[in-house]
């Protein structure tokens, strides 16, 4: 079996997605319709930076979409590859749903950046923050971030594999829960660069926002199952996705479960679609048996084995 997965933030950087578009009329296709569909020039972004622009939340997210699609447009013009499944980090979850035919790529790309600015705003620059604990069993990490709390907020937002778990909360508590954390043995416990606290619960206003946009949305019938960040199972069922997709903004990624899940269904081949080889290098310490690919440009498009 195979499993198509999808990048999140932090994947993105200046250049990404020129290359697909300077080889494939697909790729050039879907950067034209998420430039029609935001109004302003995404592509521009995408090929030129800068990449401070980029690593605006509201750009970020549509932009990652967008050369993800515009990678799987690409893959599957030229091979007609089929996933069998499909899940996507946080924002990848977007692209993972399209891929399965749920959403379409024009209302995705305006929901992910009204996403992406719900996110931002839900809390004041520099009121929080996210860090990486990195060496430490979950259930250690849960009691340091219960510890480190004191009426504030810090939880787990990431479990991204064994050993890396990122958390997230107002800046003091996960101060100080970077403290306790290494006081625990962690064998690294930094602060991460971004520019707001995702996933945990002061996301949740930004869940309340994102709801009134879905229900605008048409969600489709499912070509076939996406793993969802919220349980780590997959998901057929269209009448689930809005609340699923409201729920993931303010709950922690469960990736590790995630790609243990599609191993247990016999996925054997894992293909990264979009920038960057984060996924990838995750699935490799979780999966250990699969094969583990990724599609971002021509170069790894034409080295893709079938």
């Amino acid at each position: 079996m195979r499993a198509f997965l999808f990048p999140g933030q932090g994947s993105q950087h200046a250049g990404m997605g020129k290359d697909l578009a300077d080889n494939f009329i697909v790729a050039r296709r879907t950067f034209e319709e998420a430039n029609d569909a935001l109004g302003f020039d995404l592509a521009a972004l995408c090929y030129n930076g800068p990449e401070t622009e980029l690593k605006l939340t509201a750009i970020t997210q549509p932009a990652i979409l967008t050369v993800s699609i515009a990678a799987l447009r690409a893959l599957q013009d030229e091979t007609g590859l089929v996933p069998d499944c499909a899940a996507g980090h946080s924002l990848g979850e977007y692209s993972a749903l399209v891929c399965a035919g749920a959403l379409d790529f024009a209302d995705a790309v305006r929901m992910v950046r009204q996403r992406g600015t719900f996110m931002q705003e839900a809390v004041p620059v520099g009121t929080g923050s996210m860090a990486a604990i990195l060496g430490l069993d979950p259930a250690v990490i849960d009691k340091v971030c219960k510890l480190a709390a004191e009426g504030q907020v810090v939880s787990p937002a990431n479990f991204n594999s064994a050993g890396q778990v990122v958390i997230a909360g107002h800046t003091e508590a996960v101060e100080r829960a970077i403290e306790l954390a290494k006081n625990e043995g962690a064998k690294r416990a930094m602060s991460l660069p971004v520019s707001a606290p995702f996933h945990c619960a002061l996301m949740v206003p930004a869940g309340e926002r994102l709801a009134a946009v879905l229900e605008d949305i048409v969600v489709k019938p499912m070509a076939l199952p996406v793993i969802t960040n919220v349980e780590a199972t997959p998901n057929q069922d269209a009448t689930r996705v809005r609340d699923l997709l409201v729920k993931q903004v303010s709950a922690p990624v469960r990736w590790e479960e995630s790609v243990t899940t599609m191993s247990e269904m016999g996925v054997r081949q894992f293909v990264e679609i979009g920038p960057g080889k984060i996924l990838s290098g995750l699935v490799k310490r979780i999966a250990r048996d699969s094969r583990v690919e990724n599609v971002e440009n021509l170069a790894s498009l034409r080295a893709l084995q079938p």
